[in-house]
């Protein structure tokens, strides 16, 4: 292969790929074979992978503490209001009803393209994090009234919610490619919406079909057991009332991400509509709702819905635990230079400009677990390049931007973790569902952006 395709990697930067695919390597088989904690796991690994590339003792720990306090920043409160909010749709029997509904619309034949389009509607203004813990109680009551695997059924809900978070505006993650880009939102919008439904087709429910009957679950999962519920169904609520209820907070972030067309930036309406919008608050006042429209107005006492709240935290601790020392693994990934190797890399290799940003988000992903960060160092870096190009279509530089931010998802990214547990699966079933799911969504993406950017 010519230096042209292979660029020269000096022997700094080498050394540090091939420690963080080392400890990469060494982190799974010490969960999947030696049956190590994955939290002790994690945080062994990490300092051991900064003592190796060098970074100063004094600072090995504190940057594992940045990356475990900066990841549970954002998602501690949502796993915690999310699993709320999905206890009271649980013995309220919202669940029920909104699955049922569901089930008698799209057959129970189809169960896996009714949950991949309701993660592309649900998703849309939110985090990935933020619809997930909204729609895992639909995806458990679903599985279990219609027996389908939970692999069948959520594999497409996840590749829905991860399309949306990284390709279509006006997702917070994909916003920033836009604006970085100077690319027109309606018509990223139009073209993320196109590559991204068949992407999350081919992802989800298609890649579900040959990967579900390979892995088999443990007959008793903790997590759906807290949110789901076991009556017999005869007094459910309102499907609307019960839609309404699971909608709000999503609602709310999308008036909070269009403030500025309701109210004048810098004004207080405006500043108002945008902390509504933020995904903690817009959480906190959905289960402050759901607490009178599927607690007290369902006959429950305050004592009751106080004790769905707090029986329903404890199960959250080891995922909570987990995802915020997989963000300080990654924090110490890029702090003790594998991220500026990566970059270093790419930029050397003289690919085209659509590649380049694809190859650089997925190398970021890789490196830091967070399509966020991702995105935003890729397109951060692009962008320079992209003004003084000719023939560039920004729009379709976002979306490559964002499928590569989606690439293969693994140890160091919060959301392989809550996949994980929430499934109850193994770190490796989880490779082979998820992690690859990710990767076809980022490769498929990247595919059907090339095809429009030749022919724009």
């Amino acid at each position: 292969m010519s230096a042209g395709v292979l660029p020269m990697i000096d022997s700094h930067n080498l050394f540090l790929l091939v420690a963080a695919l080392v400890s990469v390597i060494g982190l799974i088989m010490m969960i999947a074979v030696v049956k190590l904690n994955p939290v002790i796991t994690l945080f062994i690994t990490a300092l051991a992978l900064a003592i190796v590339t060098g970074m100063p003792l004094t600072t090995l720990i504190k940057s594992f503490e940045t990356g475990v306090g900066g990841t549970l920043g954002h998602i501690a409160i949502i796993v915690a209001l999310g699993t709320m909010l999905g206890k009271m749709m649980a013995e309220s029997g919202a669940a029920d009803r909104i699955a049922y509904t569901l089930v008698r619309v799209f057959g129970e034949k189809n169960v896996p393209w009714a949950m991949v389009v309701i993660a592309l509607l649900v998703g849309l203004p939110a985090f990935f994090e933020v619809g997930f813990v909204l729609l895992i109680p639909i995806l458990f009551t679903v599985a279990r009234k219609t027996n389908t695997s939970l692999v069948m059924a959520g594999l497409p809900m996840v590749a829905g919610l991860s399309v949306v978070h990284g390709l279509v505006p006006p997702h917070p993650a994909a916003m920033l490619a836009v604006t970085t880009y100077h690319a027109d939102v309606g018509r990223t919008i139009l073209y993320g919406l196109l590559i991204g439904t068949p992407t999350a087709i081919i992802a989800g429910p298609l890649y579900a079909m040959l990967i579900a009957p390979h892995i088999r679950l443990a007959d008793v999962n903790p997590m759906a057991e807290q949110l789901t519920s076991h009556e017999d169904g005869k007094h459910l609520p309102g499907f609307w009332l019960s839609v309404a209820t699971i909608i709000l907070p999503v609602m709310l972030m999308v008036v909070g991400s269009w403030a500025d067309t309701f109210a004048a930036a810098g004004s207080a309406l405006n500043s108002a509509l945008r902390l509504i919008g933020n995904d903690d608050m817009a959480l906190l006042i959905g289960v402050l709702m759901s607490f009178v429209t599927l607690g007290t107005m369902r006959g429950f006492s305050r004592a009751t819905v106080l004790r769905f709240s707090n029986e329903c935290l404890a199960p959250t601790a080891a995922i909570t635990l987990l995802i915020g020392a997989g963000g300080g693994f990654g924090r110490v990934l890029q702090d003790c230079g594998v991220s500026a190797a990566i970059i270093d890399v790419a930029l050397k290799s003289h690919v085209p400009i659509l590649l380049l940003a694809w190859l650089l988000a997925a190398a970021m992903r890789l490196a830091t677990g967070s399509s966020t960060v991702a995105m935003a160092t890729a397109a951060n870096i692009v962008a320079p390049i992209a003004l003084h190009s000719v023939g560039v279509h920004p729009e379709l530089l976002a979306i490559a931007t964002g499928a590569g931010s989606l690439i293969f998802s693994h140890v160091n990214d919060g959301g392989f973790w809550l996949v994980k547990e929430y499934f109850n699966m193994t770190v490796v079933q989880t490779m082979k569902t998820w992690s690859v799911s990710e990767t076809i969504v980022s490769v498929t993406a990247l595919g059907f952006t090339a095809i429009a950017w030749h022919f724009a």
